[in-house]
């Protein structure tokens, strides 16, 4: 029996699905919504990066967590990848000395 030495570069449908424990017919439609990325080939198939491995799990965390339609979590998912960006630009400014602070309310 051949194993494999390193992880696979891309995978097929039916790995990716396989791998993250869902259904080819869900995959395909997260790709639909724009949800997951994914590349086609000559014969339209699509083929996923390993990358998507998290972003799947992240997806079914929400769905679970928070009980959102997958219309939505196209949303939810653009929205806290925003605010991560957002975050990231912010720390690397200086804070300005005695200048207001996020958290108060006046």
């Amino acid at each position: 029996m051949p194993y494999a030495l390193t992880r696979p570069r891309r995978l097929d449908i039916e790995s990716f699905a396989r791998a993250t424990g869902t259904h080819p017919e869900l995959v395909r439609r997260l790709v639909v919504l724009g949800v997951l990325d994914a590349q086609r080939d000559a014969a339209g198939e699509l083929w996923f990066t390993v990358s998507q491995l998290p972003a799947m799990a992240r997806v079914q965390r929400l769905r679970a967590g928070f009980a959102l339609n997958y219309a939505a979590l196209g949303l939810v998912v653009d929205l806290l990848d925003r605010i991560a960006e957002l975050e990231s630009v912010t720390r690397g400014r200086p804070r300005i000395p005695g200048g207001p602070k996020w958290t108060s309310t006046s």
